[in-house]
């Protein structure tokens, strides 16, 4: 099993970041057999203000930067639904590159 985790901000606004939760409370029951499928065996978020956090541990042969993985059944017209309507809520942050959404960030230490 792998572990990556990844950064993105929310538009800082307060109904938009409620508005982003409830849509997170339910999330579509089919994205969830989708990410199964394609590696991701699970998946949480977290908030700071605008900050998000996002923790996913993977099969071992899953690579987040791939684009294999971004051909698979995670990636459907569905999926593709649910992304377009998240980035109404989401903005990338300082570090990432042109193009680029959620941050792969590096890990520095463990206890």
């Amino acid at each position: 099993m792998k572990r990556f985790c990844f950064a993105l901000d929310l538009i800082d606004d307060e109904v938009m970041i409620e508005e982003y939760k409830a849509h997170h409370r339910n999330f579509w029951p089919e994205l969830r057999q989708n990410a199964h499928n394609s590696g991701i065996k699970f998946l949480e978020l977290y908030l700071s203000g605008n900050r998000l956090f996002m923790v996913q541990e993977t099969e071992d042969d899953f690579d987040p930067e791939n684009e294999t993985h971004q051909q698979d059944s995670w990636l459907t017209q569905r999926f593709q639904e649910w992304e377009e309507l998240m980035a109404r809520y989401q903005k990338t942050i300082p570090s990432a590159k042109p193009g680029q959404k959620w941050v792969l960030m590096e890990k520095i230490f463990e206890l």
